[in-house]
């Protein structure tokens, strides 16, 4: 009898464990919420109308950004942020974007002292003296081992746009690019 009474417990044990890896899975399924703005590479994607806006009336130049919706397929915004003037720092946005979930290029722009804003949003690249026009505007090409850059000083205000892409990618977010103060 004491040789039956350990099967049924084990049994019982296995049924009890069952019972709770379907309770678990079932959590898992339908009660944690799942990140579907993720697509398959965990970066979120991010709806920077609001913060555009928002820095739009807030910065004291005009912000440069492409207007929502207006970018070719395959590019994604993935962060946002813009910061009031502090002490020695200008004001700041920024707005980086993922194409084709490989190339990062960001938009950064600030009425702060240029050279350290450029070398501290382009991870230290340099300037190459090369530069195009953009749109009837010039920007000033930097190469960097981490990231390469269009950068364009202006009274008041430097934008950059910078990242892991090429200066092909770079130029076209650089076109799409309309500044306006709100």
């Amino acid at each position: 009898m004491a040789g039956m009474r350990g099967k049924e417990t084990i049994r019982d044990m296995v049924l009890s464990l069952a019972a709770i890896g379907v309770v678990v899975a079932a959590i898992y399924l339908f009660g944690i919420p799942h990140d579907e703005g993720a697509k398959g590479d965990g970066v979120k994607t991010v709806d920077y109308r609001v913060e555009l806006d928002t820095a739009r009336r807030a910065a004291p130049y005009p912000v440069a950004a492409p207007e929502p919706g207006s970018l070719p397929k395959g590019w994604r915004a993935t962060s946002v942020t813009y910061r009031a003037a502090e002490g020695q720092n200008g004001a700041a946005w920024h707005l980086g974007f993922l194409y084709q979930n490989e190339e990062y290029v960001a938009i950064e722009q600030s009425d702060g002292k240029a050279v350290p804003f450029v070398e501290d949003v382009t991870q230290q690249a340099r300037e190459t003296k090369r530069t195009q026009r953009i749109d009837g505007k010039e920007w000033v090409r930097y190469a960097g081992d981490k990231y390469d850059a269009l950068v364009r000083k202006e009274p008041g205000v430097t934008t950059v746009v910078t990242g892991t892409a090429s200066y092909g990618r770079l130029t076209e977010m650089a076109a799409a690019l309309t500044e306006k103060k709100g």
